[in-house]
């Protein structure tokens, strides 16, 4: 764990940070690609959007994991952010699950969008974008 002030310390690897209050509570779990640069945004950019400039008044501490690559602090990212449910994390809040394109088995199957992993068919994802999601799956089709 490091303090805010410490940001340069970071190593430049990919993975997941945790901004936390002063009681330790977790605030937002982001994910990055290169840490030092993704955290250090925060604390040098003057403007922010008034979501972003609350949560940055409130970091205390900052935690993070190191992870092989994007895609595995993609899936940590998810994990932590169903763990900790943070109160800035207000993009996954809605469905608290990344959504997958769901091939279905059958005589004819189709692609729809699945956030269970429940029935047969093969899935392809995580997607965390919508605009990628329906470039896959154009408008007329059943999701």
């Amino acid at each position: 764990m490091i303090q805010p002030k410490d940001v340069s310390t970071l190593p430049s690897f990919s993975g997941c940070y945790l901004f936390k209050d002063e009681n330790g509570n977790v605030l937002y779990v982001g994910k990055a690609k290169n840490l030092k640069k993704r955290v250090s945004n925060y604390f040098q950019k003057k403007e922010h959007d008034t979501k972003t400039a609350l949560l940055v008044t409130k970091i205390k501490n900052i935690d993070f994991i190191v992870t092989k690559t994007e895609g595995e602090a993609l899936l940590l990212e998810n994990n932590l952010i169903k763990l900790h449910y943070p109160k800035f994390n207000l993009d996954l809040k809605d469905s608290r699950r990344y959504a997958y394109i769901r091939l279905s088995e059958g005589e004819i199957p189709y692609l729809e969008v699945a956030r269970i992993r429940g029935e047969e068919g093969e899935y392809f994802g995580p997607f965390t974008s919508g605009a990628i999601r329906k470039v896959i799956i154009p408008r007329n089709s059943k999701n």
